[in-house]
């Protein structure tokens, strides 16, 4: 009896789980390597392996199993790396970590936070610090950036006003949660609509039917659950150095090109700093390579795991993965129309949602489980803004709600408390997750 060999093009039609072993390797090193540290009693565990790091070895697997010729697999491999999204996405980060990096050296996060207090009512402090962080975020694009730059100032209040240090701990990593999920600068955003291929302003619309009602839910949570109060002390206001946040929030939702935004954010912000006189053209574009360098880590990952996924792809391990939650979508789904689609959409998030409980980074996450969740949305007619805002909620869900994660582990080393603890307060995260659910659900389709 005769057989032929499969050929690349059939491997990827039938799928094969061979070709997700170095997924399964990567995932491997990044976890183990995180929960080794994490028993050693060190600082950020899960961020001790880098993770550009940690894929290498995967990468050599990947054109080891390939049943390509070294050379082609190694085109494979570098076709990813300069796949257009690819390459766009990594732009916008550079951009991104620019904007972020100029605008707080100029003084605009500190005139943000002053501007923020001067408007919380002493006994809506909770609330206050939730909206103070949901601002600055969704104008930074980072949630990390954004507790880094409250916390401080809200430990300062509890401890003034008698507030439980998990609870304002909490509030404040809601909010950073929130606006990080919002953001259009975000990288969670960035990688969200270039893997799915969708206008940021889309997305954005598209993400507020599920976020406002979460924050409107979370934010009465915390003004029942308020407890205390206290006279802020007034601070100078410069409505100058805000500018450029508001710029470019205001930008973004009107449509314009996110390259021309945030350079317009960017040099906005510059132009402030130059305008107050304590800041040079030299110091600017320090600022500028700095914010480049911020984004360093993710910029290699991306490239990294595009070139990684390409592999995976042309092997057959992504249609595996999309065989397998057909079949999931398959015994949920007892029609077609509606209920295939929302079936789909669930099998988005949750192969965003387990990604990120592995990697502990909901934007390697989104990364990771792009290619397969825009197969799905394409095979079972989901737009892509929603395709791309489902995957950006439900990795922002888990991330919120992970004790090893950098969003917990930051804010519970400021705040001297369990990062569980932290997490046990940040009601925004578990409220999205009801809410989301709900909208998938019962949200007709169009």
């Amino acid at each position: 009896m005769l057989t032929h060999p499969v050929t690349p093009a059939a491997a990827k039609q039938q799928g094969s789980i061979i070709a997700l072993l170095p997924l399964f390797l990567f995932l491997t090193l990044f976890i183990g390597a995180g929960l080794y540290f994490q028993s050693q009693g060190v600082d950020f565990a899960f961020y001790q392996l880098p993770s550009p790091v940690a894929i290498l070895p995967a990468i050599v697997l990947a054109l080891v199993i390939s049943k390509q010729k070294l050379n082609q697999a190694i085109e494979t491999f570098i076709g990813g790396i300069g796949h257009g999204n690819i390459i766009a996405m990594c732009l916008i980060y550079l951009l991104a970590g620019a904007f972020a990096s100029v605008a707080k050296a100029t003084g605009g996060v500190d005139a943000t936070v002053a501007l923020g207090l001067s408007l919380i009512p002493p006994t809506l402090l909770l609330p206050g610090f939730f909206v103070i962080a949901a601002f600055i975020a969704t104008a930074m694009g980072t949630s990390m950036g954004t507790i880094a730059a409250v916390a401080p100032i809200a430990l300062g209040v509890a401890d003034q006003a008698d507030i439980s240090l998990p609870l304002m701990a909490g509030a404040v990593m809601s909010g950073a949660l929130f606006g990080d999920n919002l953001s259009i600068i975000s990288d969670t955003t960035i990688a969200a609509t270039r893997t799915q291929g969708c206008d940021m302003k889309d997305k954005f619309r598209e993400n507020l039917i599920f976020s406002l009602p979460a924050a409107l839910i979370t934010l009465v949570l915390f003004a029942f659950a308020g407890q205390g109060q206290a006279e802020l002390a007034s601070q100078q206001i410069d409505l100058l150095k805000v500018l450029p946040y508001l710029t470019i929030l205001v930008l973004a939702v009107a449509g314009l090109n996110v390259f021309v935004v945030l350079t317009i954010g960017t040099v906005l912000a510059g132009a402030t700093g130059l305008i107050s006189g304590d800041y040079g053209w030299v110091t600017f574009g320090k600022d500028i390579y700095a914010g480049f360098t911020n984004m360093q880590e993710i910029f290699i990952l991306s490239m990294l795991v595009g070139g990684l996924a390409a592999l995976m792809q042309q092997q057959g391990g992504l249609a595996f993965v999309s065989r397998q939650i057909e079949k999931l979508i398959a015994r949920f789904s007892s029609a077609k129309g509606d209920a295939s689609c929302r079936a789909a959409e669930l099998g988005m998030a949750g192969i965003a949602a387990a990604t990120n409980l592995c990697v502990a980074n909901n934007t390697v996450a989104i990364v990771v489980s792009g290619d397969i969740a825009k197969e799905l949305a394409t095979k079972h007619g989901v737009t892509p803004k929603r395709a791309a805002s489902i995957l950006d909620i439900f990795a922002c869900i888990v991330q919120g709600l992970l004790p090893y994660g950098a969003q917990a582990l930051l804010i519970a080393s400021t705040f001297v408390i369990s990062p569980v603890d932290a997490i046990s307060y940040t009601w925004y995260g578990i409220v999205l997750a009801l809410v989301a659910v709900v909208i998938v659900v019962v949200r007709p389709r169009n």
